[in-house]
């Protein structure tokens, strides 16, 4: 029988804890409002004045990919279907190079960006919210609203720059929560080759399936092919990514900073890989969402936080502290992006004559909105609760046709608008279709492949009376719930709508490409002109090795006039700024 205990609660030191992470974030965005290195004009607000170094970046980069979702959802996936998701290793590579090879070198002079990420804001922040009231109590609305308006408190306040650093401390604060959950499980565990042992017999060091069906939830290539081509999405066209990298001072910063985040997200993906395996080693006999004492998989980590950690104050309020530094993380990068594009695609291109003075203001009015929007987006994803795997996944759906759509632009220059438009408009409709028809009709477990979960060693009071279930497992309580139906599934549903999810950005992205490329061949290509700069040319991968030679390229507002085409022209191509350099014979040190 399970010894577990109860699980504790929520102390005043773990408040304290959880309200030292928020005062500091607030604190940072106040240094930089007032100090001389903050942001004096609208460029400063939005990008830092593109004076950023790779290492701060790199760690921003991490802090905002890795959101309170991927903190409590990826321990509760590794928890389910075993430790083959530390496989992102790999994708997070081809991940990386695509990102620093294809699209930042366009990106980077061209300051490209794109909207569509307020919902998921939402979301990133009502849904971690709502895990840790079920669990321990603490309060969802008051989180809900500290956490918006500490962001935009700090976004607002100390722009670009603020939005940084809080990233760098709050990176910190997660890795030192999930390992603080890794230590304290080996220590009760009785080691960390008892967790091991105990996954290896639960079947949950699975790393290596190579089925090549993609209607598998998980196998090495939905990984590594539908995992690559979701998170390309991410990084490669994210304006919250995207406006962190071409933030740095000189492309090779931005590059770096790529390479350099690679490691970051490596960890985390280690210590949420690890935190699922120490999950399944606690619970391995009583599993706590079959017994009921959860209601979702995704409170799995807060659960065993209160277990394992309720005789030390202040180490549940880390926990939380390092969950909600994923979803700070997350929506001050979506504040501060969304800002940015509204002045810069919106407001400046009809109101020309503005001041600086006046875009400064404006771009603290429109932080200040968008924080309130985000705060609203999170009261919405409380009224449709049930949808939120729906909208996570439609968030990802839609950023599939988004890739396919600069991938065109970026790499094929004679696909024309009619075909640009055609495809995108095909990829997100066979991606909705494939993706809404997935939620409706959910493929068995035949294709999910659940690993299983028991409840022998419960205590029979577990069962809140329910003791007709003294051993149940996921993958026979699934089958017994959808075998109601089976008789009316169709080969549409146990094919198509069965696509691995990790898939979505895969079809959304290639049917994108094929019918633009296919539209623009029928309809005669491109016949206007196009500018160079906004291609992929062999100079772009030429230039990684100007590292070699003495000119230091960097985009600096004191070395280029506006004359030349510098700060002041944000369109100001690498090519022609090389050249600048090289009439100028400028020599680096």
């Amino acid at each position: 029988m399970s010894t577990h205990q109860e699980t504790g609660t929520f102390g005043v030191w773990d408040y304290l804890v959880f309200a030292g992470m928020l005062f500091i974030s607030a604190a940072i965005g106040v240094y930089y409002a007032f100090s001389r290195g903050g942001q004096q004009t609208p460029k400063d607000f939005m990008m830092g004045g593109r004076k950023m170094t790779a290492m701060p970046v790199a760690l921003s980069l991490t802090a905002s990919f890795i959101s309170a979702i991927t903190v409590l959802g990826s321990p509760s996936e590794v928890y389910r279907f075993g430790s083959i998701l530390s496989l992102w290793a790999i994708s997070y590579v081809l991940v990386v190079l695509i990102t620093a090879e294809v699209f930042l070198p366009v990106f980077y002079r061209l300051e490209i960006t794109s909207t569509y990420e307020i919902l998921y804001t939402g979301i990133v922040i009502y849904a971690p919210a709502l895990a840790l009231n079920q669990v321990t109590g603490f309060n969802l609305w008051g989180a809900i609203i500290v956490t918006g308006v500490v962001c935009t408190f700090y976004c607002t306040m100390g722009g670009f720059k603020a939005v940084i650093w809080t990233d760098v401390f709050q990176v910190g604060i997660m890795v030192a929560g999930l390992l603080s959950v890794i230590i304290q499980a080996a220590e009760i565990q009785g080691g960390i080759n008892k967790i091991l042992n105990d996954s290896y017999h639960g079947g949950r060091l699975n790393f290596w399936d190579f089925n090549p069906n993609p209607l598998q939830r998980y196998s090495f290539w939905t990984i590594i092919i539908g995992g690559t081509f979701a998170s390309t999405s991410i990084y490669g066209i994210n304006q919250s990514q995207v406006q962190r990298y071409i933030a740095c001072k000189s492309r090779f910063q931005a590059k770096m900073s790529l390479y350099i985040n690679l490691i970051g997200q490596w960890l985390i993906l280690a210590c949420t890989v690890f935190c699922g395996l120490a999950i399944y080693s606690r619970y391995h006999d009583c599993d706590p969402w079959t017994s009921k004492k959860i209601s979702a998989p995704d409170q799995l980590m807060p659960y065993l936080v209160l277990d394992i950690m309720r005789d030390y104050p202040g180490l549940p309020g880390l926990f939380v502290a390092c969950v909600y530094g994923g979803t700070l993380s997350t929506v001050s990068s979506s504040i501060n992006a969304l800002a940015l594009v509204t002045i810069e695609d919106l407001i400046k291109p009809h109101f020309r004559s503005l001041s600086e003075k006046t875009l400064s203001w404006l771009l603290k009015g429109t932080s200040v909105l968008f924080g309130v929007l985000c705060i609203g987006m999170a009261a919405l994803a409380s009224l449709i609760g049930f949808l939120l795997q729906a909208a996570i996944s439609i968030f990802g759906i839609i950023g599939g046709p988004l890739l396919g759509l600069f991938a065109l632009g970026i790499l094929a220059p004679f696909v024309n608008s009619v075909g640009a438009f055609i495809g995108l408009t095909a990829g997100f409709v066979i991606s909705l279709w494939i993706g809404i028809g997935a939620q409706l009709y959910p493929p068995l477990p035949e294709r999910t492949l659940p690993l299983s979960l028991t409840t022998d060693g419960c205590n029979m009071t577990d069962f809140h009376h329910q003791g007709n279930w003294t051993t149940t497992t996921e993958t026979t309580f699934s089958t017994s719930t959808l075998q109601v139906n089976s008789t009316e599934r169709t080969p549409l549903m146990d094919n198509w709508y069965s696509l691995s999810y990790m898939h979505f950005s895969t079809i959304g992205t290639l049917v994108t490409v094929f019918v633009g490329i296919i539209i623009s061949l029928l309809t005669g290509g491109r016949k206007q002109s196009l500018d160079d700069r906004f291609l992929l040319t062999k100079e772009d991968f030429l230039s990684n090795f100007d590292f070699f030679k003495r000119e230091k390229l960097i985009l600096n507002p004191q070395s280029y006039t506006k004359e030349d085409g510098g700060i002041d022209n944000p369109t100001f191509s690498y090519t022609e700024m090389y050249s600048t350099a090289e009439s100028r014979k400028i020599s680096g040190p």
